[in-house]
């Protein structure tokens, strides 16, 4: 076997788990405190025709167990672990009761959660977060945003101990470097702002109170409607922008709010395989730019070199910002294509994984007060594993490192 990536999750042949240090003390305020590394999965979608008919049923995929696989490509093999590995034979709701189930209970608690799906354009992203279509969709292929709204308002008709909820939802874009409302189009270039007990927001965006599952659905067709979409030689209905799914609920007698955002973002490109040109061709650059300054941020929180993280780089990564250091529980599905035929790209997409899981954050619900003055730490300070490693030596900063 070829050489083993020097990275945090696993190294082959050891398995290496990062031990957290003592949880942060209850704020003076006694707000709830949670610390989570981010959750990062992978999935892989089934081969498309045109793999299938370049490379047969070949894949580069070496499956060991649910967590952990090698990937090989012309030039080496990959071993990588994560949370949770879904081939190419797994299930919508599989995906979801690992990923986001947890989460929609942190929400409804009063804390913060975000998931994010990456992964170049095609690899499966809005199949798994929309499903096969958000309205005409059967149980079996709802993806992760009828689940999330099935089982929040599955709390709603079920209240433990006679607890009040509203939801509220928006929906925008980031398309060429501009916030649009997709719930008014007349709405294109909304700020992003923060706020004492918002953490990071968009001012202005539309909310909507919403009561039932067909409701959100129905709002959520409308805003999909108005995504800026393109056709290219990798993907018919290519995604132009990063989307963000956000849910906010308030729990009324307790004055707490959660927040809850699904943020699909727009695949990475190869303009020599997408044959993108004019339009396309800027959107593709600047999809790229937005992405390049997010692994910038990403590289910035785990190398342990700097104190200063350039989250206003971009409007996804400022947004991001209480996702990635702050206060949010949050997760990550990376889609992959399973054929060789994109190796390249499904391995900068396993590596970027692969380095988001460094990071660990305070979650902490804030209680409902007056969102008129801004904080001088909005979020809390993420607690980042500093490790340094070379083929097997690890060396230990802020974590104890248990091998085994």
């Amino acid at each position: 076997m070829g050489p083993t990536i020097s990275l945090p999750l696993l190294v082959s042949p050891l398995k290496a788990y990062a031990i957290s240090p003592t949880l942060a003390r209850q704020d003076q305020r006694n707000w709830k405190v949670k610390m989570s590394n981010v959750t990062v999965c992978v999935r892989f979608r089934p081969l498309n025709s045109k793999e299938r008919r370049i490379n047969g049923d070949l894949t580069g995929i070496h499956s060991f167990d649910s967590e952990s696989f090698v990937f090989k490509d012309e030039k080496e093999d990959v071993r990588f672990c994560f949370d949770k590995v879904f081939y190419s034979d797994s299930e919508q709701l599989d995906v979801y009761e690992f990923l986001a189930s947890p989460i929609v209970e942190d929400v409804m608690s009063g804390l913060n959660g975000k998931i994010l799906t990456y992964g170049q354009t095609g690899a499966g992203k809005a199949y798994s977060m929309e499903g096969q279509s958000i309205l005409e969709c059967d149980e079996h292929k709802k993806g992760l945003l009828q689940r999330v709204t099935d089982e929040l308002f599955g709390f709603l008709r079920h209240p433990v101990d006679n607890k009040k909820f509203t939801i509220k939802m928006s929906m925008v874009e980031i398309y060429m470097e501009k916030v649009r409302d997709l719930f008014d189009l007349s709405k294109d270039n909304l700020p992003i702002k923060e706020s004492k007990t918002r953490g990071i927001f968009i001012s202005g965006a539309t909310e909507i109170t919403v009561t039932n599952s067909s409701e959100v659905q129905q709002c959520l067709s409308i805003g999909i409607a108005n995504r800026a979409v393109g056709e290219t030689q990798m993907n018919l209905t290519s995604s132009r922008s990063h989307c963000l799914y956000i849910f906010i609920v308030q729990h009324e007698e307790r004055s707490r709010s959660g927040k809850f955002v699904l943020v699909d973002l727009a695949g990475s490109e190869k303009v020599e395989k997408t044959g993108a040109e004019g339009r396309l061709l800027e959107e593709a650059k600047t999809i790229n730019k937005s992405l390049s300054a997010l692994g910038n941020v990403i590289n910035s929180l785990t190398s342990g070199k700097t104190n200063h993280v350039r989250y206003r780089d971009s409007k996804l990564t400022r947004f991001l910002q209480d996702a990635l250091g702050g206060n949010s529980r949050t997760a990550l599905l990376c889609c992959c294509s399973p054929s060789p035929l994109n190796a390249s790209e499904s391995l900068s997409t396993l590596r970027f994984g692969t380095r988001l899981k460094l990071i660990k954050s305070v979650q902490r619900s804030f209680p409902a007060d007056d969102d008129s003055s801004i904080s001088k730490q909005a979020t809390s300070d993420s607690i980042i594993s500093k490790q340094t490693t070379s083929d097997s030596i690890f060396q230990q900063d802020s974590y104890d490192i248990i091998v085994q």
